[in-house]
């Protein structure tokens, strides 16, 4: 776990910002479930023998004796409260998206925290392919407005309750036959659920997956029928996609389309999964609601913060201006005048222990402000004062009226950011 501290945290509210914007986009609400819920709600949907549930969960008795659970991942809460809420019947289609942070007590790997923080959304009522493909394409716009690249979109249909069973008992028996060349987790996966197998990262396991039956040969004509409408739709919006017939997801629940958005980058070493999801048309009529088809995602923002970092972008507020007081006497009005300021929608900065000027102007450099305002006798006597620009010394005359002040401050601003853009 780590603390962010201002001259990161900016990176963060960037992308949570993006986040907010975009999704509203789509239609998208937001919604926030508490970080602790019953054991059960987790054992119930992600599984009792996934490594999320059996390793990793923090899970403690509180002063009644219930056991509850940091929350590990945020579909399962999300469902919880769909179904508490009775969303059902107030609206037939219902989509929300979450960020927040999460739990699990996991090995250590670049990007990966035991508190770490995810963005995802949901999308309730709706069993079309549109909907799978809808959520897709907010990912990879979502991706493609923080500007990453060399993002691949990986692909696969794990069937559904009708013709899994088939798959199911042909991976077993292919997998007993080469048990010995599995891990002990895997052994012990082979008896509980199987598919977890294919999950492994043991190099010796993934060699013996890549050997073996691929659930695509296995799909019912439904589910065949779905899967080649999400790929129709996904090359009509002219996203790019990989099928992968080896991948399968870490958590139980999952139905028909599962999906991952991997990056290509040295600084996620080997864990270069950014976001990923599916549908899962059963979890919410296991957990006691009504029998509702779903589809969603998750980002590890952690990860996605760690790209934008690598590529050298600076999201930091800095101040429009910083005000000096240059001398003692001066100090009560230059503290006003940054108040005014302030209230009125300007970004100051204004070092309330006072100080020498030159102590006071090494601040304002330090602090990247756009423009500096002096305030001594003479400017608290005439009403004028010289605003000052840190990039390359240039001065202006400026009322001391915040009126004035704010859109002298603007329009120069503006005005360098035009020549800056001009001249890149």
């Amino acid at each position: 776990m780590r603390d962010l501290l201002p001259g990161e945290i900016e990176l963060w509210q960037h992308v949570e910002g993006l986040a907010r914007e975009l999704f509203g986009r789509y239609g998208y609400g937001e919604l926030r479930t508490p970080m602790v819920e019953d054991t059960a709600l987790f054992v119930r949907s992600v599984g009792e023998e996934t490594d999320i549930v059996g390793k990793e969960m923090y899970t403690f008795d509180d002063k009644a004796g219930r056991s509850l659970s940091m929350r590990p991942e945020g579909t399962a809460p999300a469902a919880r409260a769909y179904i508490e809420h009775s969303v059902a019947t107030q609206e037939p289609l219902t989509r929300w998206f979450y960020m927040g942070p999460m739990f699990r007590y996991e090995r250590m790997q670049t990007g990966r925290y035991r508190q770490f923080s995810q963005i995802g959304a949901e999308a309730y009522g709706s069993k079309d392919a549109a909907q799978d493909v809808e959520v897709m394409d907010m990912v990879a716009r979502f991706l493609q407005a923080l500007g990453l690249q060399d993002i691949t979109l990986n692909l696969n249909s794990l069937g559904d309750e009708v013709c899994r069973p088939q798959y199911h008992a042909k991976l077993v028996e292919y997998l007993q036959a080469h048990k010995p060349e599995l891990c002990e987790d895997c052994h012990r996966r082979l008896e509980t659920n199987p598919l977890r197998v294919l999950d492994c990262k043991n190099p010796k396991c993934q060699a013996v997956a890549a050997q073996g039956p691929s659930v695509l040969d296995f799909l019912c004509e439904p589910c065949k029928a779905h899967f080649d409408d999400v790929q129709r739709k996904l090359t009509a919006l002219e996203i790019r996609f990989v099928v992968n017939p080896r991948m399968v997801r870490g958590l139980d629940y999952y139905t028909r389309t599962v999906f991952e958005f991997v990056a290509s980058h040295p600084a996620l070493s080997t864990a270069s999964t950014v976001s990923a999801g599916g549908r899962y048309d059963k979890l919410v009529k296991s957990l006691g609601g009504p029998d509702t088809p779903a589809v969603g995602f998750a980002c590890g923002l952690d990860r996605l913060v760690l790209l934008l970092k690598e590529s050298g972008k600076s999201f930091a507020q800095v101040p429009d201006l910083f005000i000096a007081a240059a001398d003692p006497g001066s100090h009560d009005a230059a503290f006003a005048l940054a108040g005014r300021l302030r209230h009125q929608g300007l970004r100051v900065d204004f070092d309330t222990r006072g100080g020498s000027l030159k102590s006071q102007m090494k601040r304002a450099d330090k602090s990247g402000a756009h423009f500096t305002l002096v305030l001594g006798e003479l400017e608290r006597t005439s009403g004028q004062a010289k605003l000052k620009q840190m990039s390359n010394g240039q001065q202006w005359e400026t009322s001391l009226e915040p009126a004035a002040l704010i859109a002298t401050v603007r329009t120069r601003k503006a005005e360098s950011a035009s020549g800056a853009s001009s001249q890149g």
